[in-house]
């Protein structure tokens, strides 16, 4: 039942996606088109009004007495924020501070109903303690519990605490309590103002889809208007090929006074789903691969698999957060092997979502990257060190 309500909603989401790029033509699809643009309008109105609600303190923001880095973006996903939140807690880690990074957990496994159900009857708030995917020693949740980022991030930051909780406010008081946390980083965090305190607003823009199609939510990717921009104390340019002096303009009208960095998602090296056997990254080089993800945004994946010297051959995308079963990871086997692909490669996110096969035909690895500043780090040193208080 789970997994068919899963798919129904995965063809959905694919559906909108289509219409929503007007890779969809017709009637049906331009009737939706048009429905979507009006709840646009909604969702606008929603928007600021919210915003304005918290700007004259009708609707209350926490303080918790802590540092606190929200990390997110204008648009809804592809910007490659997970690896930016490993960077900025892998530093402040580096510089003495006692990190936690909250998430709510994007498709984690919810509360159970009935608790949730009553919670909302009887107007209580959930006391339920966040989930502790990391304590900063020991990974404690799988993926499916945690979800993927939470997880992927737990598991390359093994002295970080990571905690799931849809309430922030919560999860970071437990953080400060529980271990002894100064500094919180909001993942996915921009449009999270409940928190505030001591806070630097960190926005990610993708170089290939700065703005989406510049319309919100539904009717486009936009989570608020580019005006929202000025909120921002850094901006990082992600997937930068260099050529980004119209992008830089634009902000420059939106944010004059906010650092710009400039970062590539740098891979580091393959290594095997299943053994945890580690390659250098000549791995692929002059062989036929085949390529499987479930993310936001497959074509740059693949682009960087023909950069590193493969020949792709193959390549089976599904929605972003696909949760894969035996049957479709077989199914990919057997379709690589028809096309003569020598070895599957596919992301650390999908990774953690595989599930465990008998049958391995074709060795299957994922790419581990890093963020790589290309222009800024001066920015982002000033960064880290306003939030150290140095």
């Amino acid at each position: 039942m789970r997994e068919s309500i899963r798919a129904w909603t995965e063809s959905i989401e694919t559906f909108l996606l289509d219409v929503i790029f007007e890779q969809r033509r017709g009637y049906v699809a331009g009737l939706v088109r048009a429905i979507l643009y009006s709840l646009s309008k909604i969702f606008q109105v929603a928007v600021k009004t919210r915003r304005f609600l918290y700007n004259v303190r009708i609707m209350r923001d926490s303080t918790l007495g802590v540092q606190v880095i929200a990390i997110g973006n204008l648009t809804v996903g592809g910007t490659g924020k997970t690896p930016v939140v490993e960077k900025f807690a892998r530093e402040l880690k580096d510089q003495g501070r006692t990190v936690a990074i909250l998430s709510r957990g994007y498709r984690s496994k919810p509360p159970p109903f009935r608790k949730r159900l009553v919670n909302k009857l009887l107007f209580q708030e959930d006391s339920t303690p966040p989930r502790v995917v990391s304590d900063g020693k020991s990974l404690l949740l799988d993926s499916e519990a945690a979800g993927d980022e939470p997880y992927m991030l737990a598991s390359n930051l093994k002295d970080v605490v990571v905690l799931v909780d849809k309430d922030r406010v919560k999860s970071g008081r437990y953080a400060i309590e529980k271990f002894g946390c100064d500094t919180l980083l909001l993942d996915d965090g921009f449009q999270y103002w409940k928190l505030r305190g001591r806070r630097q607003d960190i926005v990610l823009i993708d170089r290939q889809q700065p703005f989406g199609n510049e319309r919100l939510l539904p009717r486009g990717t936009l989570r608020e208007p580019p005006s929202h921009l000025a909120r921002a104390t850094t901006i990082f340019i992600t997937k930068s090929d260099g050529k980004t002096e119209e992008l830089r303009k634009r902000i420059a009208e939106l944010n004059p006074t906010a650092g710009i960095i400039e970062c590539i998602h740098h891979p580091l090296y393959f290594e095997d789903v299943f053994t945890g056997q580690r390659c250098g990254l000549e791995l692929i080089k002059d062989r036929k691969v085949a390529s499987f993800s479930g993310i936001a945004q497959p074509e740059s994946f693949e682009h960087s698999l023909t950069a590193l010297g493969g020949n792709l051959v193959y390549s089976k995308r599904f929605a972003d957060h696909h949760r894969f079963s035996q049957q479709e990871v077989l199914n990919a086997i057997n379709r690589s092997k028809k096309r003569q692909a020598e070895l599957i490669i596919t992301t650390q996110k999908d990774a953690v979502r595989f599930p465990k096969i008998d049958r391995r035909d074709l060795p299957i690895y994922f790419v581990r990257v890093e963020i790589k500043i290309l222009s800024g780090a001066k920015d982002f040193q000033d960064c880290v060190r306003k939030i150290c208080f140095r």
